[in-house]
């Protein structure tokens, strides 16, 4: 049964990118959200097991979706992939509750090692 991810990300370009970084082996069921808002709803609706999100987005930002993830228990594992690398960034998405912090451009062989450490590839 394919496991339900979504990408959120305000850029098509990004999500086109994470899509081709995802392990070719791995059974999955795509969804793709503009916004914080969109990557929210996806999670409420089953459709993110998975989330990957970026930290940039109008409406609601990367923070904000974590921040609320945080606060009604979401499980959807998220790992943010992320231009700003800075260290503050990478502790602050940390203590929020995502699983890791990836850098932009996503390397598709530290994703697929992310994915195996997490016991989904």
């Amino acid at each position: 049964m394919p496991i339900p991810i979504t990408i959120a990300d305000d850029s098509a370009l990004s999500r086109k990118t994470i899509r081709r970084a995802l392990p070719v082996q791995w059974d999955v069921s795509i969804c793709e959200a503009a916004n914080g808002k969109e990557a929210i709803t996806a999670v409420e609706n089953g459709l993110a097991e998975v989330l990957f999100l970026d930290l940039q987005m109008p409406e609601m930002d990367g923070y904000q979706v974590l921040t609320y993830l945080k606060q009604h228990h979401e499980k959807a594992v998220v790992i943010v992939i992320s231009a700003d690398i800075q260290t503050q960034a990478q502790a602050l998405v940390s203590a929020l509750g995502a699983f890791r912090f990836l850098k932009k451009p996503l390397d598709p062989l530290l994703l697929a090692s992310t994915l195996k450490e997490l016991g989904l590839l």
